[in-house]
Formats: structure tokens, sequence, C-alpha cells
């Protein structure tokens, strides 16, 4: 299975957010969505869920 990545420098954001997370697609779209709620006061509920999901990249192999 591909591990996924959620970049936050990809988004801009008042906070200027560095954080990556990176792991099994379940894991990184449960602690991106914890992150979103916690941090940047985004609403839980699936739409937020089906967000964070589409932005999802694979991650990449390691030289």
């Amino acid at each position: 299975m591909t591990r996924k990545v959620a970049d936050c420098r990809r988004f801009p954001s008042e906070t200027n957010c560095t954080l990556t997370i990176t792991g099994e697609e379940d894991e990184v779209l449960e602690a991106a969505t914890q992150h979103a709620v916690s941090v940047h006061k985004h609403q839980e509920g699936p739409e937020l869920r089906e967000q964070i999901k589409e932005f999802l990249e694979d991650e990449k192999a390691k030289a």
C-alpha cells in the first residue's frame, strides 16, 4: 500500500503551519483532520474529511 502525505505548507494559513503528516491513508486522514480542527479551527465533519482526502499525495520514494 502506498503511504500518503498531508503537507500544510501547500496551503497558505495565518499561522504559516509547516506540519507534514505521513503514513497509511487512514492514519494520515485521521491525524490531518484532528490537526485541521484543533490548529486551523475548521469544523469537523464529512466535508472536511473529503477535502483533506482530495489533497493527500503519494509519498515520494526516497533515493
